[in-house]
């Protein structure tokens, strides 16, 4: 028995006043018998429906019942509302509007304003500032490729910058961190790749159709991995930076130097990211210790500065 059907008789019950066996049969592409067993189960689960036989019969929730009182609270209606209108931000199409629109039909006339109020309460807005202009497109693309098990063929650069022509199957986008990013079957590997959207071009769905494979889903925490790779490190930054620098540690590590400076414990990794990181900060941000990591912040501006001169 597939949920998602017995969710979909659900709406089209809401939304007419009444629908034939053969009706639901004939969209479904199930049996007659298979509908009778979704609306018995339908009324096992509390929702009324029933059925009314000859010309123009069908099944129809009972006029009465109030299915925003059976099933749904205000909170519970007001929480789905939040997830859908702030998941409306990063992905469009039709499928979220009607959703949206479904669940406002849920909504009784004497709880709008509240219901309304209540999940208007926390915005969320993941999306960039400045983006690659071709994100959004592509995650239609891939949504599309997602839905009909078609083949995806791409160019990837690698973070060094290396291009590559690939074909790979999709199986699941991710946001992490306000980037997209998608995990495939690459023909190429012969495994199971994570790629992010930013570094792809030349994304086309192929009419190639494949068959799912069985796979894990990618490892999205690495808090305990984090924790075996961080050193602690001394910086000494101006007060105009400490917002930006709350972004990567708490207050209790910060102490007072003076009236406009502060001295930082930073949980650091000895890698690209982290010394980029720092230079974020300008000069507004000195390493202190330990020896060998101001060494290196000194060769890398060095080497900046080199450049500059040339």
């Amino acid at each position: 028995m597939k949920v998602d059907r017995l969710v979909s008789i659900i709406m089209i019950l809401l939304d007419k006043e009444r629908i034939g066996a053969q009706e639901l049969s004939d969209m479904f592409e199930v049996s007659p018998r298979t509908i009778y067993r979704d609306i018995d189960t339908i009324n096992m689960a509390g929702i009324p429906v029933r059925a009314t036989s000859g010309v123009g019969g069908g099944f129809e929730i009972m006029p009465k019942y109030k299915i925003d009182n059976k099933v749904f609270s205000n909170a519970d209606i007001s929480t789905i509302l939040l997830g859908l209108s702030n998941l409306s931000n990063m992905i469009q199409g039709d499928e979220l509007t009607n959703a949206l629109a479904k669940v406002k039909s849920f909504i009784p006339s004497h709880s709008a304003k509240d219901i309304e109020l209540k999940s208007n309460q926390i915005y969320i807005d993941l999306n960039p500032w400045l983006s690659n202009k071709n994100v959004q497109p592509y995650l239609e693309i891939i949504k599309t490729a997602l839905q009909d098990s078609k083949i995806l063929s791409f160019e990837y650069s690698d973070r060094h910058g290396n291009k590559t022509s690939r074909t790979a199957e999709p199986y699941q986008l991710v946001l992490k961190n306000s980037n997209w990013y998608w995990q495939g079957y690459c023909n190429i590997r012969k495994d199971f790749r994570f790629f992010k959207i930013s570094r792809i071009s030349n994304l086309q769905i192929t009419a190639e159709v494949f068959t799912p494979r069985d796979y894990v889903k990618p490892q999205l925490e690495f808090s305990d991995i984090l924790a075996t790779l961080q050193t602690n490190i001394k910086i000494r930054i101006h007060k105009s930076v400490m917002d930006r620098v709350l972004d990567f540690c708490t207050e209790e590590h910060f102490s007072p130097d003076g009236n406009d400076h502060y001295i930082v414990n930073f949980q650091f990794i000895e890698n690209d990211y982290y010394y980029n990181i720092l230079f974020g900060f300008g000069n507004k941000c000195e390493c202190l210790n330990p020896l060998h990591i101001r060494t290196e912040m000194k060769r890398r501006i060095h080497d900046i500065a080199t450049l500059y001169e040339n």
